[in-house]
């Protein structure tokens, strides 16, 4: 029996087996007492909407645990030796993919937030401080670290682990300056590196050590004493790798101030890697980590390869390949194509609050914040997004595609205004826009211009009251940066997101859906995105809202990559634009749904009636002569315009 597992039998020790991001060890947190922290944690926590919702999340991972032990058990020896004969053969495919000519560095600055204020404020120095307040901390100090303290704890727990904790208020403004500063120096060894946030960055440094006749060592000392300089005394640590898989792994080993050189070797890194914990890659969270410790036993990088059948038994090939390459040590080495973003955003966490006027002003600060992002990019838009994480910790977005582009922040409060006007009342405790659909790249994601057939059937769906039909879109989650895992459901106009119905396998720049790829065992058409969880929710939703798209189908990726509402091919890899283009698809119904002058007062029942009698009815023949307007009007409105016609000049004669 593991510790997980006897822990959870001990009913007078109930924090043993509360695990949440609060109690998972960071660079700093080594020495910490994991038992005190887990136990204050759970006592502070308990009986909040956060407790609860964690106990929801801890329970239907405990049933997919199960669910994965029980189809492992119905594998045969037949079975399992037919799986293993796929793994040797993939691991041959993918061996033949490794390439140990490049040369990746991973940069990451050290508690880059809490550095920067201390910078700003030495008196801040040798003390317990985190950035953030009572409700949130954005980054702790590793002073305070040495108290159980982290990043996205609530401050009044942070408190209860360190009395002496102070508290410094986040400056957004003042961490950009310093981390463009960063850049700067970033681009002297590589100008097209990988940013992937504010505080860490990926670099090819193959060039530069071959131009200068330096190894990647040498190199990473020079840039982290160059970091040092260009901001006046702030400290990153650095990893190199053949990969930036292995590069970001490294950069973890010698924090703070440190730095770990994994050679360009496949012994080497077959020798690292073998050890090396699950959870130390990027990507995998606590569910991915607990399905497969818990349901198949693995627990190190090695273990992927060992069990490879079982995960190839288990998971589509997509995900089976990532366990695999992970436990032979490969990643990603090429340098992706420069490509312009495809989505801004911008939120912010409070107090859970049901107070409109300071909801209203929180949308004010928010969108002043998101059009100054946009305005210093050049960036305009036209699609709106609105986040609200609800005080139960509920995920809800509503979507509005504008008239014309804008990056005002008149605009888009006066459009986030109406949408949130939408959802109350409720309490909540997370704001956040997000802005997307370009000016300049309309021509790879406009699906409105797919065909003049679809444009009269939309335009024609949005005037009348048809079938009740719930469609919902699937809101594909861009954040492979966020540390929440979350499904996105959306039911008409109401979208819902559940942390605790997935968690997601980031590997790189793909997102890989546990539940998506858990093979079905009867055969249907592939489609990616999680369909069976949509399915299940859709059946226990309550009927709360009403489509007036009546004949579109869910938003599903059919065979992974093609979208069968418009046609349109994205790769899985392609996390944003799955975004942007769920957000297109879902604003669109919206706005349908608003222009329809009955669409929220028409029963559900009458719009069945009217539904089978638009079925039921003759179609009306058009005369032939009929002349266009100025503008595009609907075909049932063409017909019956043209019906009218006839019979007026029947009765003239």
């Amino acid at each position: 029996m593991d510790e997980g597992e006897s822990s959870t039998n001990n009913p007078s020790r109930p924090w043993e087996s509360y695990n949440t991001v609060f109690t998972n060890a960071k660079a700093g947190m080594e020495g910490v007492d994991k038992e005190k922290v887990q136990r204050i944690v759970y006592e502070m926590s308990k009986g909040s909407k956060y407790f609860q919702n964690e106990e929801r999340k801890e329970a239907l991972m405990k049933q997919k645990i199960e669910h994965m032990r029980d189809r492992c058990a119905k594998l045969s020896s037949s079975d399992l030796s037919n799986y293993q004969k796929v793994v040797d053969r993939r691991i041959l495919e993918l061996e033949a993919t490794r390439d140990l000519s490049r040369i990746w560095l991973h940069v990451d600055m050290d508690a880059f937030y809490a550095a920067v204020e201390t910078l700003s404020n030495p008196s801040l120095k040798g003390k317990p401080m985190a950035v953030g307040g009572l409700y949130m901390i954005s980054t702790a100090n590793y002073e305070a670290r040495k108290f159980g303290v982290r990043a996205a704890m609530p401050g009044f727990i942070a408190r209860k682990l360190c009395p002496d904790l102070i508290f410094v208020p986040v400056d957004f403004p003042k961490y950009t300056h310093y981390s463009d500063l960063t850049r700067k120096v970033f681009r002297n060894y590589d100008p097209n590196f990988i940013a992937g946030s504010l505080d860490e960055a990926y670099l090819d440094i193959t060039e530069v050590c071959r131009e200068r006749g330096l190894s990647g060592g040498e190199i990473a000392e020079e840039l982290r004493s160059s970091v040092h300089s260009e901001t006046g005394g702030l400290t990153c640590s650095a990893g190199v790798a053949a990969n930036r898989l292995l590069a970001k792994v490294c950069s973890d080993i010698n924090k703070p101030n440190g730095q770990f050189v994994l050679q360009n070797d496949r012994s080497t890194v077959m020798t690292f890697i073998s050890s090396l914990p699950i959870r130390k890659i990027g990507g995998i969270g606590k569910v991915t980590e607990h399905i497969l410790k818990d349901a198949l036993g693995i627990k190190t990088c090695e273990d992927m390869v060992l069990k490879g059948s079982l995960l190839y038994a288990l998971f589509t090939q997509s995900s089976a390949d990532f366990f695999l390459s992970v436990g032979l040590g490969l990643g990603r080495t090429d340098t992706p194509e420069v490509r312009s973003r495809k989505s801004i955003s911008s939120e912010r966490t409070f107090a859970a609050t049901r107070d409109e006027r300071l909801l209203y002003s929180k949308l004010a600060e928010i969108a002043e914040m998101l059009s100054d992002d946009m305005k210093k990019e050049g960036l305009m838009a036209r699609t709106l997004t609105l986040k609200l994480k609800t005080a139960t910790f509920e995920i809800r977005n509503r979507a509005v595609s504008l008239q014309r582009y804008t990056c005002s922040s008149e605009d888009i409060l006066k459009h986030a205004t109406k949408l949130l006007k939408a959802e109350l009342p409720v309490s909540i405790r997370l704001i956040g826009f997000r802005m997307s659909q370009f000016n300049e790249e309309i021509r790879h994601s406009d699906p409105s211009q797919e065909s003049i057939t679809k444009f009269i059937v939309q335009k024609d769906s949005s005037r009348q009251n048809l079938d009740d039909n719930d469609s919902f879109d699937l809101d594909a989650s861009k954040n492979c940066l966020s540390n929440d895992e979350r499904l996105s459901l959306s039911f008409g106009s109401h979208e819902t997101s559940y942390a605790q119905v997935k968690d997601v396998v980031e590997y790189e720049e793909q997102s890989v859906t546990l539940e998506q790829e858990c093979k079905k065992e009867e055969k249907r058409p592939q489609v990616s995105e999680g369909d069976a969880l949509l399915r299940k929710h859709k059946e226990c939703k309550s009927d709360t809202s009403i489509s007036v798209f009546p004949q579109m189908a869910p938003l599903l990726w059919v065979d992974g990559y093609k979208c069968n509402l418009c046609g349109i091919e994205l790769p899985p890899s392609f996390v944003e634009e799955r975004q942007e283009h769920s957000d297109f698809h879902l604003a669109q119904r919206l706005q349908n749904e608003e222009s329809g002058p009955s669409s929220s007062t028409t029963p559900t029942s009458k719009r069945r009636i009217l539904g089978k009698e638009k079925a039921n009815s003759k179609p009306k023949k058009q005369k032939p002569n009929q002349k266009d307007g100025s503008k595009h009007i609907p075909i049932h409105t063409f017909f019956t315009k043209s019906n009218q016609n006839s019979n007026d000049e029947t009765q003239k004669k």
